[in-house]
């Protein structure tokens, strides 16, 4: 059966135009610092009643550096935007591989439109209570949908300059933030209280792990960057090394902060009584009107950085995907003048379009409905992938020549990725017996199994959809995973390993 080759164009993405600044300003803004330290942390504390939110972070912070040596060690070997899908074809198989495509297809879809109902109510509560405007949720986040949908067809690094914009200023708002209740604690001063190792193991720690690990959601998104950067194997690696070390100690520093200004035995109260807001009503007495008010729109402009950069994650996975022809090929393609997957781009727009569409019809709430239940989702979507990603590291080291996994070593080829792969285990195992408390419905509820369910199914259709390519379409099943390579169908797999 004869293939015909896409152009250039469509066969690869813009080279040379990311640096490791660029693709650390998308993944972290990705996490959305200001939105984790403002509501993650706070929430985590509400919800679970746990003191040890900071520590969790610290401990999802190491355990995901542990993910990442083994991630960043197969990034020099395979270099594609398709990420934990062209990892786990190359370490598991390629009806795995196809399988952790439509997972993280959903996933990432997830977070990305979820995020437009937390945008849409903090922005319109802002403009209501500011301005008296009147204005509906949608309306916001049919604004913001209309600016994402324009950037995601421009040049990749003009959106990265945008991102580090937004990020410097969450960044030094959050510093500022921090500083200030440090130096004004509660009567006990400043304690150690909360970032006790001995919280790891205290009742509940678990949920607090969830909740820490959805505020990283984002960091592993640096390898669907590969492509465009200007040293792939050098990049990734510090990009996602720098972006788990940063937002690790943001977040635990952030949280810890907020629990000296309160006082550790109070910090739980304060969060359920003040939400999101507990980090501006603890800093406001000590802060000008025109700072707390510059932190509120970052609170806002956080939120966009992450819709923006989940939507070119989206992108990018649907496009390696039409490359390879495992979706239709018209998904690979690019634009001529920026680079950009513009096709993918405009249909995860036009999928966004659709759902805010449903949810405003309906008059669903968006905060609980649509940001808290979709982006809560979305994130346990992530950790399956990055659980299986983490075996599938080790799969794939395993067929190298002896001579590769001497080269790169015991530790990141084997200890490592295995080491990872268990510590991640444990905590989707506390996500999944904790996604009742998570969702805020009774254990009874159904939808406690249905969210993760929509996994379940994702992955039998993507398993099923590569059983059917090998009988039906075997060139297509051959050149799963390949990328660029895609485009010249070989019979031999170049990554010195048989076909699985």
């Amino acid at each position: 059966m004869t293939r015909s080759a896409p152009s250039t164009v469509s066969a690869s993405l813009a080279r040379g135009r990311l640096g490791t600044a660029h693709v650390v300003f998308f993944v972290v803004a990705a996490a959305a610092p200001l939105t984790v330290v403002a509501g993650g942390a706070t929430t985590g504390y509400a919800v679970t009643g746990v003191t040890g939110i900071p520590v969790a972070y610290l401990v999802v912070a190491a355990v995901l550096g542990l993910f990442a040596v083994g991630y960043v060690t197969m990034s020099r070997h395979i270099v594609n935007a398709g990420a934990f899908y062209t990892y786990i074809r190359h370490g598991l198989g390629r009806p795995a591989g196809v399988a952790a495509a439509a997972v993280a297809l959903v996933a990432y879809n997830a977070m990305q439109i979820g995020l437009y109902g937390g945008f849409g109510a903090v922005t319109a509560d802002y403009l209501n209570s500011r301005y008296g405007a009147g204005v509906a949720w949608w309306v916001c986040a049919l604004a913001a949908w209309a600016v994402v949908a324009v950037l995601g067809l421009l040049r990749i690094d003009l959106n990265g300059r945008i991102l580090a914009a937004v990020l410097i200023a969450e960044c030094a708002v959050v510093v500022v933030f921090d500083a200030v209740m440090l130096t004004h604690p509660a009567p006990e001063g400043v304690t150690l209280d909360t970032l006790h190792p001995g919280l790891v193991v205290s009742a509940g720690i678990g949920a607090a792990l969830v909740t820490a690990i959805t505020g990283f959601v984002g960091f592993e998104g640096t390898v669907v960057f590969s492509e465009e950067t200007r040293d792939p194997k050098r990049t990734i690696a510090r990009a996602t090394f720098t972006a788990v070390g940063l937002t690790g100690l943001l977040y635990a520093g952030s949280a810890w902060a907020m629990s000296v200004a309160t006082g550790p035995n109070r910090i739980v109260d304060a969060a359920r009584t003040d939400g999101t807001e507990l980090i501006f009503t603890l800093t406001a007495p000590h802060l000008p009107d025109t700072l707390i008010t510059l932190a509120r729109l970052l609170f806002i402009t956080s939120l966009f950085a992450a819709l923006l950069s989940f939507h070119h994650t989206v992108a990018r996975y649907l496009f390696a995907l039409g490359r390879e022809r495992v979706l239709p090929a018209v998904l690979g393609q690019t634009s001529r003048l920026t680079g950009a997957p513009k096709v993918g781009s405009l249909v995860q727009s036009v999928l966004a379009a659709l759902v805010l569409a449903g949810y405003a019809t309906v008059g669903a709430d968006p905060i609980v409905h649509l940001f808290f239940w979709i982006t809560v989702t979305g994130g346990l979507g992530v950790l399956i992938l990055m659980t299986t990603t983490s075996t599938a590291v080790a799969g794939f080291f395993h067929r190298q020549t002896p001579a590769i996994r001497q080269n790169e070593g015991t530790w990141r080829t084997r200890l490592a990725p295995l080491l990872a792969a268990v510590a991640l285990a444990a905590i989707l195992a506390a996500t999944l017996t904790e996604f009742a408390t998570l969702l805020g419905v009774t254990p009874t509820s159904p939808l406690r199994w249905a969210f993760p369910a929509t996994y379940a199914l994702a992955a039998a259709i993507g398993a099923t959809w590569a059983n059917i390519l090998r009988r039906t379409r075997p060139d297509t099943y051959e050149a799963i995973g390949l990328g660029a390579d895609s485009a010249t169908l070989h019979t031999s797999d170049t990554i010195h390993h048989q076909p699985v």
